[in-house]
């Protein structure tokens, strides 16, 4: 975390206040920081940090494993082949490899749908 000055609560309430009071008024940033005498880089800058401060802090979650309603077995699928148009093929364990090889070539000579 980087070191810097420690906050102050009452300028950050007070730049709280304007950015309230300027999204009331309907005034452009320019014409607010005008009337107020404010410097707009400094609005600017204040209001990132104020939205900033105001997102949700990511902590844990509690995570609930559920059996799988559908498990396949580790072994099911033994082999999986990719085809150059990304379609996959899962091969199950004991395949007979020439009719692997006949699928295979009919699905490498017809295009998808």
């Amino acid at each position: 975390m980087a070191q810097g000055r420690p906050r102050d609560p009452r300028k950050q309430q007070q730049w709280q206040q304007w950015i309230q009071q300027w999204q009331a008024s309907g005034l452009s940033v320019r014409a607010f920081c005008a009337r107020h005498r404010l410097a707009e880089p400094r609005f600017y800058a204040w209001r990132r940090k104020l939205r900033q401060r105001q997102r949700p802090v990511a902590g844990l979650v509690p995570v609930h494993v559920l059996a799988n309603p559908n498990p396949e077995p580790a072994a099911a699928h033994v082999l999986e082949v990719v085809l150059a148009d990304g379609r996959r093929l899962r091969v199950p364990a004991g395949f007979d490899a020439v009719t692997l090889r006949h699928v295979l070539a009919v699905l490498e000579e017809t295009s998808p749908c």
